[in-house]
């Protein structure tokens, strides 16, 4: 069942791993930036990892290194070792998919990207899935879920199938990906989309042309953008995208 993403999605801005900023101690995927965001007005969009006992830990990268007083994988450690490591630049820990959710609690449009943990965009999946649709039991607020690998976004039908689902799409360029080539040239051309029974892509600033992405948008899929850094960017992803995903400026808001 294709689900439509409700109005807010596109008419909202949302805030990269929300609207984080570190120098006023707002780490990515924090909830201090989760505040700030719903203080500005603005919808959010961000990151979920699987811990190692398969909680959805709000969280980017899969090394703990670069955002966290830690190092490692971040699905080698438990939940509740995670809520106690501290995040840099700020003065939290990392924090868990259903307490974010009740931070959100619906005043702004909520984007989950799942990260692939099959490591190769591959079918090795279904607990993280399991925990975002748990976390999402009973919220009632605008949410969307979406993955770059479909057979992430396929189980999230299975598991959820009245939330909206999408894929995160781009040019899959070997200098960014260490796929193998026919894996990357088979997700460029997005052929997932019907199958995973999505109503959007959520696809990279720098691929917008791609001729893929006006099909779609032609026959009505919504399409985001990913990651706008700049109003002169922004003006021009409009062109294609109807809302975008920002950050290292202030989006404009509707009137």
């Amino acid at each position: 069942m294709k689900v439509a993403l409700p109005e807010p999605f596109l008419t909202t801005p949302l805030a990269h791993r929300a609207l984080h900023d570190v120098s006023d101690g707002r780490p990515e995927n924090s909830r201090a930036a989760i505040r700030a965001a719903i203080a500005a007005g603005y919808g959010i969009e961000i990151d979920v990892q699987q811990s190692a006992d398969a909680q959805a830990l709000v969280f980017h990268d899969y090394a703990l290194d670069r955002l966290a007083e830690a190092s490692g994988p971040i699905r080698a450690q438990t939940a509740a070792t995670l809520a106690q490591t501290a995040l840099r630049g700020g003065e939290e820990g990392i924090p868990d998919l259903p307490e974010i959710l009740s931070l959100v609690a619906g005043q702004v449009p909520l984007l989950i990207e799942i990260k692939d943990q099959d490591g190769a965009m591959g079918p090795d999946v279904g607990p993280l899935e399991a925990a975002v649709a748990s976390a999402l039991e009973g919220y009632s607020g605008p949410v969307g879920v979406m993955s770059f690998n479909p057979h992430s976004v396929i189980r999230m039908a299975a598991l959820c199938p009245e939330t909206p689902r999408g894929l995160v799409t781009e040019a899959y360029e070997e200098k960014n990906w260490s796929l193998p080539a026919e894996t990357r040239v088979h997700l460029r051309e997005i052929p997932d989309y019907e199958r995973a029974e999505c109503s959007f892509i959520s696809h990279s600033i720098h691929d917008l042309d791609h001729p893929r992405v006006a099909e779609l948008k032609a026959r009505g899929a919504a399409v985001l953008c990913w990651t706008v850094r700049s109003p002169e960017d922004e003006a021009k992803a409009r062109k294609v995208a109807q809302n975008i995903t920002f950050e290292q400026y202030l989006a404009a808001l509707p009137a």
